[in-house]
């Protein structure tokens, strides 16, 4: 039998300064990704990274802070140690920032190179649409993307990762 995880509801909006500094970082958004599904603490999040637990614990703390993580119950870990396993809150799919793609794109790009080509679905579409036909287009994608993130997670189910990027096409020539 399956398990699911239900997000918290959060209202859309504009991240706060705060948030915004918090979601400009890649390794965050990384973070981010790798505790959806599963509650890591600081050691088993530097350990995937390959990074020192010192620098991963300062982002951790910023993530927590802005309320993108939560800590949850300390559990013993190896050796008997004390440890803290952080879990995301589900907030970043409901605050955005202009300043978000850089990192959005320094993540994506980090995650997929550590895959095989066979495991990467990769396309582009070149759009010439009218704007109200083009409002529709985002507007139905995003109805389409908020209603997957909706349903219930199945923590079983394989985990896929999907990134979106929408913009003018700056290959083709303009019409005066």
């Amino acid at each position: 039998m399956s398990s699911t995880v239900a997000s918290e509801p959060f209202e859309r909006r504009q991240a706060t300064d705060a948030e915004k500094r918090a979601l400009a970082s890649a390794l965050r958004l990384r973070i981010l990704r790798m505790c959806l599904d599963e509650a890591l603490t600081n050691r088993e999040i530097a350990e995937v990274l390959d990074k020192n637990p010192a620098t991963i614990l300062h982002h951790v703390r910023t993530l927590v802070d802005t309320g993108y993580l939560q800590a949850l119950e300390p559990r013993r870990g190896r050796r008997g140690a004390r440890e803290i396993p952080y879990r995301t809150t589900g907030k970043s799919w409901y605050t955005y920032s202009e300043d978000s793609a850089a990192p959005m794109l320094e993540a994506f790009l980090a995650e997929v190179a550590t895959l095989p080509e066979t495991q990467r679905g990769m396309t582009r579409l070149g759009l010439r649409l009218p704007p109200e036909e083009m409002e529709e287009f985002r507007r139905r994608l995003f109805e389409l993307l908020q209603e997957f993130h909706d349903r219930p997670r199945d923590v079983d189910a394989e985990p896929w990762s999907l990134f979106l990027a929408l913009h003018p096409d700056t290959s083709q020539r303009r019409r005066p």
